[in-house]
């Protein structure tokens, strides 16, 4: 791990940024979708600490899935999400 990753272990809040800042609308909308398909409640407050690895990981493997979908559609020159 390098050393930004290092000083970012152990701070509350997040260290992912987006690379696109106007996306988190669309991104915020996915993860509830995903949330709603698998049957995982998001927790309001944002602490994900009393959830299975299993739960979060589903749902982050869901979001990732369509994420790459959503790609490879935009790279064929479908926009039929």
């Amino acid at each position: 791990m390098g050393q930004a990753g290092q000083q970012n272990q152990g701070r509350s809040g997040r260290s992912n940024n987006l690379v696109v800042p106007q996306a988190t609308a669309a991104l915020q909308q996915l993860k509830m979708e995903a949330a709603q398909e698998l049957g995982v409640q998001i927790p309001q407050d944002g602490y994900y600490g009393n959830y299975t690895s299993r739960e979060t990981g589903s749902l982050g493997g869901y979001i990732t899935k369509r994420l790459v979908q959503l790609a490879e559609q935009q790279l064929s020159g479908r926009n039929n999400g």
